[in-house]
């Protein structure tokens, strides 16, 4: 589980995304922004949680946030799963792990009795200046998007 808390500064990092354009952190700077990690594209929990953003995603705009998904997946799997689920929001490519891994949100996992390395899911909110104002280690991928709301009310 990631030891990032609120008040720390967001981890500068730099990608590509499923169009294989960069994407850093300084691209955000002066706008609010939910980075949200998740382990695998076109699983159900994964599917469930990027498409509740997506169904709230002008709601979150109003709000003056960006969005930004990362995984481990390639880009051409990112462009898969946007195109099936029509997501208006880029999704990160982060092969080699570094910034899952940067974010803390790498680690091991027990799922059906078994132990394994993997993705930890979580969404940071960070402000305009990079700083982390909010850190969601239990997201709820059904309602992802109300627990958002409820944090920033």
């Amino acid at each position: 589980m990631t030891t990032l808390v609120a008040g720390d500064k967001a981890p500068k990092f730099s990608g590509i995304d499923q169009d294989g354009a960069p994407i850093k952190l300084g691209d955000y700077k002066g706008k609010k922004l939910i980075l949200f990690f998740y382990p695998k594209d076109n699983t159900p929990g994964c599917t469930a949680a990027a498409c509740n953003l997506r169904d709230h995603f002008k709601e979150l705009s109003k709000a003056g946030f960006e969005l930004l998904g990362v995984s481990p997946d390639s880009p051409k799997k990112h462009q898969n799963f946007i195109k099936k689920f029509d997501f208006p929001f880029p999704l990160l490519a982060d092969e080699d792990k570094s910034i899952i891994k940067a974010f803390k949100c790498w680690g091991l996992k027990k799922f059906m009795g078994k132990e394994f390395d993997g993705v930890y899911r979580t969404t940071f909110l960070i402000d305009e200046k990079g700083v982390i104002e909010h850190v969601f280690t239990k997201v709820k991928t059904k309602t992802h998007a109300e627990q958002i709301f409820e944090a920033i009310a």
